[in-house]
């Protein structure tokens, strides 16, 4: 049984910085994909930025040049580092990953449980 938990969210001031942070557990063979999402209420889910298993990354434009994705494979775990935050960076920030189960040959899509990130002066 594969579970995502995230964790590291919180109130911050415009300018200022929060890391979040996605575990995945249980029996795992290979991640395909990592990616963050977030939705504020009354709004539509949106990719904030993704990581690949070779390591390529991809980020909205929204956040260029201020987030970073990252991973530690031997933790199996990934991250998000959110620098010069904003206000319309407020929203539930959501860890999704595609991951292969061990022994089984197909990928299944895991999200975590959310971590609230409120960005106010």
């Amino acid at each position: 049984q594969v579970h995502l938990v995230e964790s590291g969210g919180g109130l911050v001031q415009p300018g200022g910085s929060l890391k979040l942070s996605c575990a995945a557990s249980g029996r795992i063979f290979s991640i395909r994909v990592m990616d963050w999402y977030r939705q504020a209420p009354g709004k539509q889910r949106e990719l904030v930025a993704s990581i690949s298993s070779d390591g390529s990354t991809n980020y909205a434009d929204s956040v260029k040049g201020r987030f970073t994705i990252s991973r530690d494979n031997a933790q199996n775990a990934f991250y998000l580092q959110m620098n010069s935050l904003k206000p319309e960076d407020t929203a539930a920030y959501l860890c999704h990953a595609v991951i292969n189960p061990v022994a089984d040959r197909y990928s299944y899509h895991y999200w975590g449980q959310g971590t609230q990130v409120t960005v106010s002066s």
